[in-house]
This record gives structure tokens, sequence and C-alpha cells, in this order.
């Protein structure tokens, strides 16, 4: 494990009055596949979602030496490293696993939010007296997890949020970034503020233009120009790049505004059987989740990305629904409207404006059909006891075979575990 702290040590024993610990697995896939299969362990590995998966989701540092990283192509990451290992990803262990070290930090602190499938926020400001100083509580909790799950992790500790998750990315593998309070303004001050977490490219270019490229410019801008352009995203930002981020640790996450699921295709996919059987199946996962946390939706987006952009948009089914077929149905009308024969690199279906089912009946609406909705009951409690596809659409048999995926937003319980 290393450690960098550029603080006197009694500094280092002082009581911080804010202090944020930012857990980050390495390679958290790649990882447990390593875990789990001792012969990986020192090979370059990467991981795909499905058997015929192309683009690489995660690759292990061994594979990352040569150049390998998250959204290759698989061909492209053999030419660079013939020696790959491809494997399939399997979402529900890697869950199983998040789950379980989430679960164990809360022995640290109850002030925990999971920011992904592989990172969680850890406010320790009121454990100080029980633990220690938040160095000692840093170290605490990566053998911790390491104890739980048997993988490394890196972790970054500093006064706010946004200055631990940089510092967390400073030393990896298994590496542990100090940042007191104290020093955070020096710390940031000759990092580009592109480098800290939501401040994209579109962000990146604003502040370029008006002389902000590090942090240490930022003070130079009066806030109101970013409060101006961006409202309270835009203080937040001034504030960041200070080590000023007062954004709190959010444990009562709301549940999402949407439902969705998504496929990467091979690059410029033509064959269109092949795009309405993708969009088919994305429509039946789609409304098993529905199903699964009682939502329906009526609005949903069905989208075909292709090098111009995303072909399609918002259709209504006739009343809010939880059915795939009639999801399915709108995903047919979109390829038989919208794409001209492009190559596509990507589908997706969206249900935009998920509610509780059943709230309130339609006047004069259609009623939903009960077959239909008791052959639905029928075929989810036969995947959920025998997998994913043991029932699924004739329409689908031997065509896409899928595997499922982790959305960033993945949480340990509620409708955002889902995988």
């Amino acid at each position: 494990m290393r450690t960098t702290a550029t603080t006197p040590d009694n500094d280092i024993d002082r009581r911080w009055s804010r202090a944020i610990v930012l857990v980050d697995m390495n390679a958290f896939f790649a990882s447990i596949e390593q875990l789990d299969n001792p012969s990986l362990r020192g090979r370059p590995v990467a991981v795909t979602n499905g058997d015929q998966g192309t683009c690489i989701i995660t690759c292990s540092y061994e594979a990352r030496a040569f150049g390998i990283h998250t959204g290759m192509r698989l061909p492209e990451a053999r030419r660079r490293c013939p020696e790959l290992v491809r494997i399939t990803a399997r979402s529900t262990r890697y869950a199983e696993i998040s789950a379980r070290i989430m679960s164990a930090l809360e022995a640290i602190t109850p002030d925990i939010e999971v920011f992904s499938v592989d990172e969680a926020f850890l406010d320790v400001t009121h454990v100080q007296r029980l633990h220690g100083a938040p160095p000692v509580i840093a170290k605490m909790v990566q053998r911790l997890v390491r104890e739980v799950s048997g993988l490394p992790c890196s972790v970054g500790v500093a006064g706010d949020k946004t200055t631990a998750k940089w510092a967390a990315k400073q030393r990896k593998p298994e590496g542990l970034t100090v940042v007191p309070p104290w020093e955070t303004a020096l710390r940031l001050h000759d990092v580009p503020v592109t480098e800290l977490c939501g401040v994209g490219r579109g962000i990146g270019n604003f502040l370029a233009s008006r002389g902000v490229v590090t942090c240490g410019d930022m003070a130079r801008l009066p806030v109101s120009e970013l409060a101006q352009r961006w409202g309270n995203i835009g203080r937040r930002i001034w504030l960041m790049a200070q080590g000023r981020d007062p954004e709190p640790i959010r444990r009562d996450v709301a549940d999402p505004k949407s439902v969705g699921h998504g496929k990467v295709l091979p690059p410029a996919t033509r064959d269109p059987q092949l795009l309405a059987a993708y969009l088919e199946r994305m429509a039946h996962k789609v409304a098993t989740r529905l199903r699964r946390h009682g939502l329906e939706a009526q609005q949903y987006f069905i989208g075909l990305r292709t090098d111009d952009g995303w072909l399609g948009g918002r259709h209504l089914t006739p009343r809010p629904s939880d059915d795939g077929h009639a999801i399915a149905a709108l995903c047919r009308r979109v390829l038989a409207r919208a794409w001209e024969g492009q190559g596509v690199h990507q589908v997706q279906v969206t249900a935009l404006d998920p509610v509780k089912a059943d709230c309130q009946l339609e006047l004069f609406g259609e009623p939903a059909e009960p077959r239909r909705q008791a052959v639905n009951r029928a075929v989810d409690r036969v995947n959920r006891r025998f997998g994913d596809q043991a029932l699924s659409p004739a329409s689908l048999l031997g065509r896409v075979p899928l595997h499922d995926v982790i959305a960033p937003a993945w949480k340990p319980d509620g409708i955002r575990r889902t995988v």
C-alpha cells in the first residue's frame, strides 16, 4: 500500500472539521475475475459484456501497461497485446461483491454514499473520536475492504468530496492519498480543472476561454460568471476548484427518473433483422425492470446511434404500460420510419416517465389486457428462478444472447440495484 501525505506527523493527528474518504476499487471487474480464477493473476485481462462483446468495459493493470483502456475495441486491444485474455462479464457476481463491501463499510460510519458499483464516499467527520484521525480511518477502510472481498482499493482522504475523489486517483493500485483541508488549495493549485469530477470538456472550454486552466486560476474568476451560466452547479464548480466543495454525503437517493437499457453494437451494424432483435431485447429488459419494481410508463426514448448522432426520439404507448410487446412495437415503428440503412453503433430503449403502476385508472382509456399481464407475471417468476432468458419471445431465440450489465447509477438496494 502506498501512502501520500505531505503534512507533518503532528498535523496528521489533528482532528479535521470535515473529513471525507473516497473508496475506489481497483480494476474492479477484472480484479474479481483474477480473484476467482488464480490462473488469470498477473496476466492481461479484458472484460467485455457478452461472449461476442467487442467493447472493453474494464481491464487489469497488466493490460493497461500495454495502453489498453475502458472503451477500446477488442481487435485494437489484441493488436497491442496478443496475449490478452478476454473474459465475459458476470454482473451478478460483481454486484454481489460490491454489496458486501458497501455493507461492511457501515461498520466505519453510517454516513455512506454509494457513488457507483466500485466507488463510495464516507463522511468520517463524526467518528474521529471513535476510530482516530482521518488517515488512520483510511487505512482501516483499506484493510476492511481487503478482508471482506480479497480485493485492493485506492483511497482518497480530504475535507470535501471532489478533492477526495481526485486524491483517490493519484495512487493506483492500492494507494492512499491524504489531502488535509488546510493543504487543499495548495495541492490543487496546479491541477487542471478538467481533472475534477464533473468538469467536462464543455465546461473546461468555457473556463479556458476566461483564462481558467488550473484550479489555482479559478480564484481570479468572479463566481458570478459561473453562476450566471450554470446556476448552483456553476457556484459549486467555483468552490470545487478551491477545495471547498460544499456537496454533502447523500445517503438517501431518489428513485431514478428513467429506466433504460442499451447495447453497444459491432461498428456500423446494418442488418435490419439484427437491429430489430437488439431493440426488442432492450424493450423486454426495460419492461421486466418496470414490472419488478411495480412501475409503468407511457413515454419512451427509442434510439439508434450512428456516426451522425441519434436516430429516433420520444414515442408514446397508447396507455402507461409495463409490457415488452407494446414497447417493442414502438421500436419496430422507429426502425421502419427513422432508419435508412446507416451503420448503427448502439441501440437504446428508455422509459422516460416511470410511475407506480395502477395509481390512477384511465376514465376513458383502454384497460390493460388481463391475459397479457398474467403471462408477463408468469414469465417473470420463471426467469427469476431459472435465469433472465429462461423464457423469452420466440423471435429472439438464438438471435441476441445478451448478458446483464451494471448501470453507472447502481446501488446496493432498491430499483437501482438491478443489473
